[in-house]
């Protein structure tokens, strides 16, 4: 299956040279470009792309903006990779919370890029949860308070709970089993459950979800522990 790419970039240069970095792989297809979020979203209206590459930052509508807004217009929105040129940037926090599947650099190297790609449009999240995790911990003053009630729907069981607060933490489905003792299709199965009854698309907004509604606080404590 051939995955179709908009790439979107204030910069014409850059926009080139992401291009050129996905056009040759037989896999790719590099079906629009944008020079900002507005024209992001209206690409991605009528071409309908499975991804768009796109700079967190731009004059009008950033890449925050229109990834909140694909989110909210769209049945089946676009998997979103930020790039961007700081790692630990708070930009890039409000882009995950709003939706991306994860980021870039922009000295990333073409391989780099094109993996990233690949992994974005199969419906993984590209940024290991450790590394969102980070990001939160540093940027917690960007997050509501904790709710004082359970955010967790009914339906969530214990054990999805438990895979869940591990997830926060930033482990692996395998960490994960080892922890829980289970096998690791038996965890892939529970995040499964978790992404449909959550409403998340991935594990990275998993993490965010957990932050958001406090179940797990910044340096890794939970509500009710030291």
């Amino acid at each position: 299956m051939t995955i179709r790419v908009v790439v979107v970039d204030d910069q014409p240069l850059m926009r080139s040279a992401l291009s050129m970095s996905l056009a040759p792989e037989p896999d790719i297809e590099v079906v629009g470009e944008a020079a900002d979020g507005r024209q992001a979203i209206e690409l991605a209206g009528t071409l309908q792309p499975d991804v768009l590459v796109m700079d967190v930052r731009m004059p009008g509508t950033d890449g925050i903006s229109a990834t909140r807004q694909l989110r909210r217009s769209s049945a089946r929105p676009p998997r979103v990779l930020i790039i961007t040129t700081f790692d630990l940037d708070e930009y890039v926090v409000e882009a995950l919370r709003a939706g991306a599947s994860g980021f870039v650099l922009k000295d990333a190297t073409p391989e780099q890029l094109v993996h990233a790609v690949r992994v974005i449009a199969a419906g993984e999240a590209l940024l290991h949860p450790g590394v969102t995790r980070r990001l939160l911990d540093r940027y917690a003053r960007l997050l509501p308070a904790p709710l004082p009630a359970d955010p967790l729907p009914a339906s969530v069981t214990p054990r999805e709970r438990a895979v869940l607060l591990l997830i926060a933490q930033g482990l692996s489905n395998g960490a994960i089993g080892r922890v829980l003792h289970l096998a690791e299709s038996s965890v892939k199965t529970h995040v499964g459950h978790l992404l449909a009854k959550l409403g998340q698309q991935d594990r990275v907004q998993l993490v965010i979800f957990a932050y958001e509604m406090g179940l797990i606080q910044p340096t890794g404590s939970m509500p009710g522990t030291s």
